[in-house]
């Protein structure tokens, strides 16, 4: 794909901060937060390539939908967006991840029976009469209005390549955040007088409606007079890559212990938290010993919890979802906009 000049595959898309409230001012474009896969899409022609938002590729899981950018017919270019899949009008997390699958005949039985949607809201490379015309340095209003332009000219209805909507008006975006049987995650507010911020926070924030965070399993303690877990241990990365302890989840399923166990005991190693270490007495365990296995730091899950100070969750967490799509080091204190405790 030498056609897109200056423009790796490996070419991270930009991540948002969270706050509590939606910014108000001239600057901003608010989209809404789509529950799916993030996925750059680099497209020369017949050649597609998706990549995930740690800059693997996904194009073998989600053979539809290179199929349906084929059918753009727009030559060369790169779009931002998300790959979701819906049962009628909710979008289904688990049917995504069912997605990541060794099997190829699996992966196209699933392709036929839950096919994904691609919803873009960013073009960071349009299609040019000789070769793509990168548009990263361009700011987000200019962006925007490309990726319209290729929209009218390129997406036709019933296609699975969707264009997000996108607002200036704060109340339309408040409508989205509050707006009952919507199944929206949230709302994204971005910088219009940016341009694209590979990588980083800067520019662009989410307000969800409930308080999530992506956090690395550090570690796994078994139940009481059981083999199988019985917690897992929360850990986030601080700015010298230091992996902290910040908290725990027990919310397991009885259905997922069996496997789960086997699949964190192949992990097991000597240590990985190295920062806020659990293991000994402390005022979280009433002073009791309290084994537990450190497992490689490769996994990544979403939590929703309720208050974080001092470091860590002050009570338990409730997992979410798995996130294979996710870095273990993109867990970060950042995405809190908080520092570590000392």
């Amino acid at each position: 794909m030498s056609s897109i000049v200056n423009l790796p595959h490996e070419y991270l898309p930009m991540e948002t901060q969270p706050v509590k409230e939606i910014p108000v001012g001239d600057n901003w474009l608010y989209e809404p937060k789509w529950d799916g896969f993030r996925c750059i899409a680099f497209c020369d022609g017949d050649d597609i390539d998706l990549r995930s938002k740690k800059g693997q590729p996904l194009s073998r899981y989600f053979p539809e939908v290179v199929e349906e950018l084929k059918k753009l017919n727009a030559g060369d270019f790169v779009l931002d967006g998300e790959l979701m899949i819906w049962q009628g009008k909710t979008p289904s997390f688990d049917d995504l991840l069912q997605r990541i699958h060794p099997a190829a005949t699996r992966i196209r039985k699933l392709a036929e029976e839950t096919p994904a949607t691609y919803v873009v809201f960013d073009m960071l490379a349009e299609p040019g009469a000789r070769r793509s015309k990168v548009l990263i340095e361009e700011n987000l209003l200019t962006r925007r209005q490309r990726l319209e332009d290729f929209a009218k000219q390129h997406i036709k209805r019933n296609s699975r390549i969707v264009l997000s909507p996108a607002t200036a008006d704060i109340d339309v975006a408040r409508d989205w955040l509050s707006s009952e049987g919507v199944e929206l995650d949230g709302v994204i507010g971005k910088r219009t007088d940016l341009p694209y911020q590979s990588g980083n926070r800067k520019g662009a924030v989410k307000i969800k409606r409930i308080k999530t965070a992506d956090c690395v399993i550090g570690g796994f303690r078994y139940g009481t007079n059981s083999k199988q877990v019985g917690s897992l241990l929360l850990g986030m990365y601080d700015d010298e890559g230091e992996l902290h302890h910040v908290g725990f989840t027990s919310a397991l399923s009885s259905s997922e212990k069996a496997s789960l166990t086997k699949k964190l005991e192949k992990l097991a190693t000597d240590e990985s938290f190295t920062q806020s270490i659990p293991g000994g007495p402390s005022r979280w365990n009433q002073g009791k010993e309290s084994p537990w296995t450190p497992i490689d730091p490769s996994l990544v899950v979403e939590v929703q919890f309720d208050h974080f100070t001092n470091g860590r969750f002050r009570h338990g967490t409730k997992i979410l979802r798995w996130r294979p799509d996710k870095k273990p080091t993109q867990c970060t204190f950042e995405q809190l906009g908080l520092e570590p405790a000392s």
